[in-house]
């Protein structure tokens, strides 16, 4: 009888009412697997893709074929009530989630929008046109995979993949035996860098035949100036600033040591970066989604240089801002997959002045810096209760293909508030000390004890791990 009941409860006008539509996260770890869990009891979701650093998750790679995902994806859909797709993950998620959205009728960013901007030669090209005062030269590079450096490059110059994501193998080469060691491979190492890669080249060349072949690195003119980041998003084909971070880079290198939010990026420079980001989002049709600009910013000269356009969430910036404004990316993200306008969303009440992503990096080949324990984990969580803790343990061999692919090894990040930005790195300090870890600082504060700074209140993020 119960049973009939329910079903009867069910039926609106002789029809089954729809329950709870889901969402689809594609390719859902670390700070996304983080981010859209603190919802998951508005948005009921699901999760789709696989790992790439994690094995055997990652022997998926051999034989990935992004339109066969999509597809496979597309018919499970209405079975499994999914009626909105998003993703973050650079490599393949932000195009398979566009790609499904338009197959669905869903709300997504355009899939030629997405191709424009991963492509980075391409998008130099539109930059070119649109805003040319915030370009820099750029073009492939005359040269396969292991085949002889051609003559007539001038040195010193800056090198990265068409595509590639994390910064692999983007980095500034003095002379033609770096350049001819870093386009060296092997076997294993080109079969690595060619997956990756095949399944963005085969939907590129199918919907934007003119970007030409991501299979290639390309040159570009070095630029100078500190590193910012410009997170916002398009709705209705309008711009939406959220905020910038500043990207600080350990002393001398181009390895990047932290993420501050806010920062002290002066007002015009903000503005124009705004109206460069409109510009070219504009002329490649990037009508809906988060989007994350990249770029340099020369004091000295009053000049804005665009890095790169990422057509996505900087996701590991999210809770930054939930810290110190209130707004969670990951929420913004969700009201976007189901075509609803984030500025609707109310804020909540901010818990820091001042937030930071620290990365923690060996640029010793051999050291092997250690994992903290469970009772520095526990005494942190206890300590720092905002934490959030990232562990990145590797074995030789992977440690050695990061050195080769990025000059270091990224062990750690963590996430932490303060009152201001002066607290902040206090509390980071006495974190660094507690986890055995060095302090992510350029010139860290003698190493003596002091009291620890008082602990600022958890954000709903999950406990370090």
């Amino acid at each position: 009888m119960k049973k009939a009941q329910s079903a009867a409860a069910l039926l609106v006008s002789g029809r089954r009412r729809d329950p709870s539509p889901r969402t689809l996260l594609l390719f859902n770890f670390d700070w996304d697997q983080l981010g859209f869990s603190r919802w998951q009891a508005e948005f009921p979701a699901d999760s789709a893709g696989f790992d790439l650093f994690t094995f055997p998750s990652s022997a998926r790679l051999a034989g990935f074929d992004l339109q066969r995902f999509v597809d496979q994806l597309a018919r499970k859909a209405r079975r499994k009530r999914w009626q909105a797709v998003t993703s973050n993950h650079e490599q393949f998620g932000a195009l398979a989630a566009a790609m499904l959205a338009e197959r669905m009728g869903w709300p997504g960013t355009p899939v030629r929008a997405v191709l424009a901007c991963q492509h980075k030669l391409h998008a130099r090209r539109v930059l070119q046109e649109v805003a040319p005062e915030a370009n820099t030269w750029a073009e492939p590079l005359p040269a396969r995979y292991g085949e002889p450096i051609p003559d007539g490059i001038a040195y010193p110059i800056f090198i990265k993949p068409v595509k590639a994501a994390f910064s692999v193998l983007a980095r500034t080469v003095h002379n033609r035996a770096e350049l001819t060691a870093m386009t060296h491979f092997g076997a294993w190492e080109l079969w690595v860098i060619r997956h990756l890669v095949e399944p963005f080249e085969r939907i590129a060349a199918a919907r934007l035949p003119a970007a030409g072949s991501a299979h290639r690195l390309m040159l570009e003119a070095p630029v100078a100036g500190q590193q910012y980041n410009l997170d916002g998003y398009v709705f209705a084909g309008e711009l939406h600033a959220l905020g910038f971070v500043e990207s600080v880079m350990y002393p001398g290198t181009q390895a990047f040591m932290r993420f501050d939010y806010p920062c002290a990026l002066p007002a015009a420079a903000r503005e124009q970066a705004i109206d460069v980001a409109r510009r070219f989002l504009d002329a490649v049709g990037f009508t809906h989604g988060l989007f994350n600009m990249e770029f340099f910013h020369d004091a000295a000269h009053d000049r804005l240089t665009v890095i790169e356009f990422n057509p996505r969430m900087a996701a590991q910036f999210s809770d930054l801002y939930l810290r110190v404004d209130g707004v969670d990316l990951h929420r913004v993200a969700l009201e976007l997959a189901h075509g609803r306008d984030p500025r609707l969303l109310p804020h909540a009440e901010p818990n820091a002045g001042a937030a930071a992503s620290f990365v923690y990096r060996s640029f010793e080949l051999a050291e092997r810096p250690p994992m903290p324990s469970l009772w520095q984990r526990r005494e942190l969580a206890q300590q720092f209760p905002d934490a959030m803790l990232f562990r990145f343990a590797k074995t030789p061999a992977q440690i050695a293909r990061d050195f080769k692919w990025l000059e270091s090894y990224r062990y750690g990040i963590l996430h932490l508030g303060g009152h201001d930005a002066h607290d902040l790195r206090a509390r980071c300090e006495a974190a660094s000390r507690l986890l055995g870890w060095p302090i992510p600082y350029a010139h860290p504060a003698a190493e003596t004890a002091y009291n620890l700074p008082q602990p600022l209140p958890a954000l709903s993020l999950e406990s370090p791990r």
